[in-house]
């Protein structure tokens, strides 16, 4: 695991990408690559996950995760794809398990502090935060950080390039994760200039 958290720590942006076919998926990461994030989150909200995950993972230099891993099921079908790491909304016990079986670093999601509780008794020390702007955004996390001083977060869900630096400031984020670097509308226009102009501005955000 402390490899994929150091690369993450490293990072600190965690693009969420959801794709309709492997194609597109090569081509956001290269995209984002040469804008400076060698990190991805592809998500299980396609049926072109696994072949995605396949895809991307032969590209040299680029860490490979598997996001809204909600079974086992899908937890064996990432690692089985070349996933380094998994990332999921919740926290389901049997996934917890089943990542610790296959060796493949796993972010469990939490909204509350008995849900922080939860998976810190799973063994789990950095959590996703889901969603993080409902949940409270960085007033949230700057709270929770004070008790749960062992806990790394990756906050998710409503942070974009005008409140990344805000999020990126609270000691205890390890890095953000958001889908508006994948934007569904650039992919489907083939703006992978853009894409890659809005890695690099995260990128400055994080420096």
């Amino acid at each position: 695991m402390s490899d994929v958290v150091e690369t993450l720590g490293r990072i600190r942006v965690l693009p969420v990408l959801s794709v309709p076919d492997a194609d597109g998926a090569e081509a956001v990461c290269r995209a984002l690559l040469a804008g400076g994030i060698s990190c991805v989150e592809i998500t299980f909200r396609t049926d072109a996950a696994a072949e995605a995950i396949r895809r991307v993972s032969g590209i040299d230099g680029l860490l490979v995760g598997a996001g809204t891993v909600l079974s086992v099921e899908q937890a064996e079908a990432a690692a089985a794809a070349g996933a380094r790491f998994a990332v999921a909304p919740g926290t389901n016990e049997a996934v917890v398990g089943a990542c610790r079986g296959l060796g493949l670093t796993f972010f469990p999601g939490v909204a509350t502090a008995s849900e922080i509780e939860r998976a810190r008794a799973l063994g789990c020390d950095t959590l996703k935060v889901f969603p993080a702007a409902t949940a409270g955004g960085v007033s949230f996390l700057r709270s929770v950080s004070a008790p749960y001083r062992d806990v790394r977060f990756l906050p998710t869900g409503g942070i974009d390039a005008s409140n990344l630096a805000d999020y990126l400031a609270v000691p205890s984020v390890l890095a953000c994760g958001g889908s508006w670097l994948c934007d569904q509308a650039l992919i489907r226009d083939g703006r992978f200039d853009e894409i890659e102009r809005l890695a690099r501005e995260a990128v400055e955000v994080a420096a």
